[in-house]
């Protein structure tokens, strides 16, 4: 940038091209680094381990998690803050505020930068460090893919117990419904069989009254069966009675025949 105006410094700063703002977002290195690439501040990139220099999370030591191009910071493992509302969020650091102790060096473009004037002896320390990190970066994906198939197997079998503690509850659901709706059945199909008895009852009353009329024909016989001695005097005390009147007559007849012939004579 040729112009020393603020105002057109920051307009650049906040109108940067990414390449750019790339470029700016660097740290410097420890010393140690720096004396073995022979370079004070390289670009940060999401892996390298660096050390907090400044501010409430000072000499605090992670790697880092998220570089934003856009707002020109950097977000370290371990550096949060706590909401209002209890919720951890990421506290984002200026890369100026810290320094690199560590490179990610699985880049191979970034191992080649690096490289550029340097010793073979350098280029091979760099190229095995590079190798032990990429082996290390393997064991660690595999160990969180492990970790990850495993959760997602736990939460499967939760998933799996919750529906069948669903299913469980949905069939006890079921048979509370079904058994009024069993109940009900069982009425209904009481009252259909009460109801057709009822109807074959008067489809035939025919056997009923010859029931009746055999229980009264019983009845006349036991009556009859009571009562013969009274019937027979009743008879015979008709017959006595008759035999006088007869004779009563026959004496009349002869008298009247009597008085007859006297008048005649």
């Amino acid at each position: 940038m040729k112009s020393i105006q603020p105002r057109k410094q920051r307009k650049n700063l906040y109108n940067a091209p990414l390449h750019k703002r790339r470029k700016w977002l660097a740290s410097h290195l420890a010393e140690d680094l720096m004396l073995r690439y022979n370079k004070r501040s390289v670009p940060v990139v999401r892996g390298d381990t660096v050390k907090v220099v400044r501010g409430n999370f000072k000499n605090h030591v992670d790697k880092v998690r998220e570089v934003d191009l856009v707002r020109q910071v950097i977000e370290i493992e371990g550096v949060v803050t706590t909401k209002v509302d209890g919720s951890k969020v990421p506290r984002p650091i200026h890369p100026s505020n810290v320094i690199i102790t560590k490179l990610n060096l699985t880049d191979p473009r970034r191992r080649e930068k690096l490289e550029r004037g340097l010793s073979e002896e350098a280029k091979k320390e760099i190229e095995m460090e590079a190798q032990k990190q990429i082996e290390e970066e393997r064991l660690e994906e595999e160990r969180r893919k492990e970790e990850e198939a495993k959760k997602a197997a736990e939460e499967e079998q939760a998933e799996e117990e919750e529906g069948a503690e669903e299913k469980e509850t949905v069939a006890e659901a079921k048979e509370a419904q079904e058994q009024p709706e069993e109940q009900t059945k069982q009425l209904e199909e009481e009252s259909t069989e009460e109801a057709e008895e009822e109807v074959e009852n008067k489809e035939e009353p025919e056997p009923v009254e010859e029931a009746k009329e055999a229980e009264e024909q019983v009845e006349e016989k036991v009556a009859e069966d009571e009562q013969p001695n009274d019937a027979k005097g009743l008879e015979k005390e008709r017959g006595l009675e008759q035999e006088p009147l007869e004779e009563k007559k026959k004496g009349g007849k002869a008298a009247e025949d009597l008085n007859n012939k006297d008048i005649e004579g």
